[in-house]
C-alpha cells in the first residue's frame, strides 16, 4: 500500500495526510470517529503497537493479536453514526467489511471511546 495513494479508512484524503500521521504520533485523533478509522487501517496495515495504543489499558486483552492477518482482505470502513456525549465518552457504530480465504465478512458494531488527558481510548465494542 502507497502512502501517497487512499486511506483505507475510507475518507478520500491519501494516507500520508489522513491516518498514518496518528500512527506515527505525529498528531492526536481530535475525535472518536478519528480514532475508529485510524484503528482500521491500523487493521489493513497490521499495526499491532498503533491498535494496542489507542485501546484503553482497562480493557485491553492480555494476549492482543490481529487474527489470520495473512488471509484477511479489508474492503472498507462505513461509519454509521458518531455520538459525543459530554466531550470525554462517545460512541461510534461502524461496519468494516473484509475477507478471509474468499469468504466474506462484516462486522457491525458500536463501539465506546473515552477522552482521558486528550487522548480517545476504545473501551470496548458490542456487535449488532
Amino acid at each position: 500500500m502507497s502512502a501517497s495513494g487512499a486511506c483505507p479508512c475510507g475518507s478520500n484524503i491519501p494516507l500520508i495526510q489522513c491516518c498514518l500521521p496518528y500512527h506515527l504520533g505525529q498528531v492526536v485523533p481530535s475525535s472518536a470517529e478519528a480514532v475508529m478509522r485510524s484503528r482500521y487501517t491500523a487493521y489493513v496495515l497490521g499495526d499491532v503497537i498503533y491498535l494496542k495504543t489507542t485501546w484503553h489499558p482497562q480493557t485491553l486483552p492480555r494476549q492482543f493479536q490481529i487474527q489470520d492477518q495473512m488471509h484477511t482482505q479489508w474492503l472498507g470502513l462505513d461509519i454509521k453514526r458518531h455520538e459525543n456525549s459530554d466531550g470525554h465518552h462517545a460512541i461510534v457504530e461502524f461496519v468494516a467489511r473484509y475477507k478471509i480465504k474468499g469468504r466474506a465478512y462484516r462486522l457491525h458494531e458500536v463501539s465506546r471511546f473515552v477522552r482521558e488527558e486528550g487522548y480517545w481510548y476504545y473501551l470496548d465494542g458490542t456487535n449488532i
